[in-house]
Order: structure tokens, then sequence, then C-alpha cells
């Protein structure tokens, strides 16, 4: 941490504080997923049935 009067700058470790979330780019990719196959089942089903 360096501090430049009033300013305070932060290294990529110490402002995410050593932590990184990877595991959200799995969880857009599954919901993405999901919902795609949920909206597909709504018009097929609704084509057939209706």
């Amino acid at each position: 941490m360096d501090r430049d009067g009033d300013e305070v700058h932060l290294n990529e470790t110490e402002a995410t504080a050593g932590a990184k979330a990877h595991g959200v780019r799995y969880v857009l990719g599954f919901s993405l997923l999901l919902i795609v196959v949920a909206m597909s089942a709504v018009w097929i089903f609704g084509s057939v049935l209706g």
C-alpha cells in the first residue's frame, strides 16, 4: 500500500484481499443454460399442447 497525500494506492492482491471468485463464471454459464432449456421447453410444449 502506497500513500500519496490523501490517496491510497493498493495493488491487486491487497484490493481483493487475496481471494478471487472463479466459480462465478460456472454459475452464470449453468444458469444461462438452464433458462435456455426452460424457455425452449415452454415454447415446445406450448406449441404441441395449444
